[in-house]
Order: structure tokens, then sequence, then C-alpha cells
């Protein structure tokens, strides 16, 4: 895919400089990780539809580095705030593109660095005692009460959720009923919870948890591509690098096609 298909909203960058994010980790990062020659160790800072993916990894690029890794998962927006204030990540891996470019603007990131290796996919996802929606035009059923979608201000997954019913003229009869995740993964929660009966989730957090779930087709909104790059200071960056070859890899390429996600 193309670097000409990312999708670099200015209205969504405004909104998300005008967001005030507490930087809850920047103390704990500082207080309860670190790295040495006897343990080295990057934090991550990623989206949270890319938690099964790194995990799963995680485990097997230890056992071939010696590396350990931190992660810190959350809303891309949310995140992207927080290098910006000087959180000490080492990798930022958000849910869409311009979240990389965005830190690479502020002089957060090493922009030689940055990488794009897959592009994600929407999933419907209901909660359990509910039938899953055959197809994304059925939400706008009087069954569906709520609908939970990320939000669309700091998620990209939000904002192509948003763009699928847009798309498919189902958003005038949603819109009331649209309830909002901080991230993905809260997005998830909500439906897992019953405090929705359906919701648009990423499709890797559905393939990982292994109910029953419908694929939105990607025609219906902007290519969610997952890029990465490293915010490390120079001095950690060797071992930041370690992780995003790893990502690039032939087990990390089968780990990504393992969740729902497409090569770029």
């Amino acid at each position: 895919m193309s670097l000409g298909m990312r999708n670099r909203s200015v209205s969504r960058r405004v909104a998300l400089r005008l967001l005030v994010v507490t930087t809850v980790f920047f103390g704990a990062a500082c207080s309860g990780s670190s790295s040495s020659p006897e343990n080295p160790q990057i934090i991550v800072a990623a989206a949270s539809n890319l938690r099964p993916v790194f995990e799963d990894l995680a485990w097997q690029f230890t056992k071939d580095t010696g590396v350990d890794v931190v992660f810190t998962f959350g809303a891309s927006g949310q995140l992207r705030e927080q290098i910006i204030n000087g959180a000490p990540f080492d990798v930022f891996a958000p849910a869409d593109s311009s979240f990389v470019d965005d830190v690479i603007a502020e002089n957060r990131a090493i922009a030689e660095s940055e990488v794009d290796y897959a592009v994600g996919r929407l999933a419907l996802w209901s909660a359990p005692d509910m039938q899953v929606p055959n197809d994304i035009t059925q939400l706008a059923d009087p069954v569906y009460t709520r609908i939970a979608i990320a939000n669309p201000e700091i998620a990209p997954y939000g904002l192509a959720a948003q763009q699928a019913l847009v798309a498919t003229g189902v958003l005038p009869e949603a819109q009331s009923k649209l309830v909002f995740g901080e991230s993905i993964s809260d997005t998830k929660q909500i439906v897992d919870s019953g405090n929705a009966p359906v919701g648009i989730i990423a499709l890797s957090l559905a393939v990982a948890d292994g109910r029953k779930y419908v694929v939105i087709p990607d025609t219906l909104h902007e290519p969610l591509l997952q890029s990465i790059v490293i915010t490390a200071k120079e001095s950690r960056r060797g071992n930041a690098q370690l992780w995003i070859d790893y990502l690039s890899s032939d087990i990390g390429v089968q780990i990504l096609e393992k969740y729902g996600f497409v090569r770029s």
C-alpha cells in the first residue's frame, strides 16, 4: 500500500491537539522500568488493537534477543499526547500512521525509523447473549438499542467505524444509540459486559477472543495503516530497532496475519 493512502485528517489533528491528557504513565515508567546492559528492556506504547499481536510476539522476541518488553496500551491519541509531553517510551505503534506523523512533526520520534507494516480491519461484535449482525446495515434495527464504538476523536478504529456508518447510510438511525469507549479494547469491554448489545471493534481483538464476529468491508472506511516509529533516546535506540525489525520478520508477519492484519 502506498504512503499516499494514509489518513491525514487536519480536523482530527486539530481536535487531538486540544485534547488534555493526564500522563499517568510517565511517573510509573520512570520509577518502575529501567534498562541496563545486564537487564536490557524496551518500553512500547501501542494502540489497544495491537495487544494480542504484540503480547503474542513479545515472549519469542525476548527469548531470541534477551530484551524484555514493557507495554502500555491505549488510545492512539492519548499515547500521542503522552509522547509529546515527554513520556519515556522507546517505540510508538498507533492504530493509524497519521499519529506517527504527528510525533515526528513535534521532534519526538526518529523519522528515518518509521515503518508501515500492516493494515487493520474492523469487525462487528455482539454481547454473549446476542446474535452478531450479518452486516453493518442491520445496526439500524431497533433491537440494537446501543452501539459501541471507540471515541473517533482519539481512536482511529472509532473514526473508521464512524466512516463505515456514514458510508452505509446507517449513521442517522445509529447516532442516538452510539456509546463511546476511550480505546478499542474499552469498546469491546462495553459490549462484553452487556452495556451495549453490539459494537464495532478491531478484528484483531475479535480473533483473539474466539467468539463469532463479522468482518466489515474495508471499502467502507479509510485504510487503517499501521505504522511504528522509534521515540527512544539515543542510548536506547538499538533495542527499539530490534523490536521493529522483529515485527517485520517472518514470525512477525505470521502473527500479524493470525490476528487478521493485512500486509501493507
